[in-house]
């Protein structure tokens, strides 16, 4: 079984093309947990197959959390399958990639940058508070796509200073709260400068922080720029992977495009040998 694996922002993702392989559907999940585990087998945040279209697009792209849960949609792995659809002739410069909450479309910018127009924000509350511990949280809430990409979006002080341990704990709290009846990606932002933030993102299906998340950063910068504090245009979020670039085509009271840019990284080309996996 050949693979590639590959990165954004340190956001990291094995692509397998079941164009070629032809594995039954119901292998995916356990493909995904016992190839995503970093100790045991390759590693990666997420697993992405590629698949025939069935609505007009280049391709498909299911998408999987390393639990082997399915994910709606995923902006870093997005940009990565775009440069493999690429490379593999799959597509030209302009994609459009099918996924599980709608058409996205891919733009290569050069050799690694690539850009991806993310699904529609569907539900957008910009008041929706969160209390843990007996703590209120200002929270916003994002889903981008149908069905949609559940994300929380939550300002915090002194984010890249605060123990690591404490925020991944309030990480989880939040990601299982309530408030959030599918669950929800957990974006701790502050301002750090004029269209600048810093984030980390506690991930759903990851249940752990990961170095970058692409929706989860349009997602936040979604909530800024309906607030009015940055202007949506090349809005620069650096995390512990690297940086991105949100820019927002804002209608009023409403998010018209968002565009995701970023790099790629194709970190190895090979074939799976894990004597742990039968098929």
């Amino acid at each position: 079984m050949k693979f590639w694996k590959m990165n954004g922002a340190g956001n990291d993702f094995l692509i397998l093309n079941n164009l070629e392989e032809r594995l039954p559907a119901e292998d995916f999940p356990r493909l995904a947990r016992t190839l995503c585990e970093r100790h045991l087998s390759v590693g990666a945040d997420g697993f992405m197959v590629v698949e025939a279209p069935t609505q007009g697009g280049d391709y498909k792209m299911l998408f999987f959390n390393s639990d082997g849960t399915m994910g709606e949609m995923c902006g870093n792995g997005a940009r990565c399958i775009c440069r493999y659809g690429y490379e593999a002739g799959l597509a030209g410069e302009i994609q459009r990639v099918e996924t599980t909450a709608g058409m996205v479309t891919g733009q290569r910018i050069d050799r690694r940058r690539y850009r991806v127009r993310l699904n529609d924000p569907t539900t957008i509350r910009l008041d929706c508070p969160v209390e843990v511990d007996g703590v209120t949280y200002p929270c916003a809430y994002v889903e981008l796509g149908s069905p949609g990409l559940p994300h929380a979006v939550v300002p915090f002080q002194g984010l890249q200073d605060t123990d690591q341990e404490k925020l991944r704990e309030l990480g989880r709290k939040l990601r299982w709260h309530s408030a959030f009846p599918k669950g929800a990606n957990v974006n701790f932002y502050e301002l750090t400068g004029q269209d600048q933030i810093y984030e980390h993102t506690f991930e759903r299906g990851v249940e752990d922080f990961t170095y970058a998340c692409g929706t989860g950063t349009g997602s936040v910068v979604t909530v800024l720029t309906l607030q009015g504090r940055v202007s949506g245009r090349g809005v620069r979020a650096r995390m512990p992977g690297g940086e991105l670039v949100i820019d927002v085509e804002r209608e009023g009271d409403r998010i018209a495009d968002l565009y995701l840019t970023g790099p790629t990284n194709i970190v190895c080309k090979g074939e799976i040998t894990d004597e742990e996996l039968s098929l």
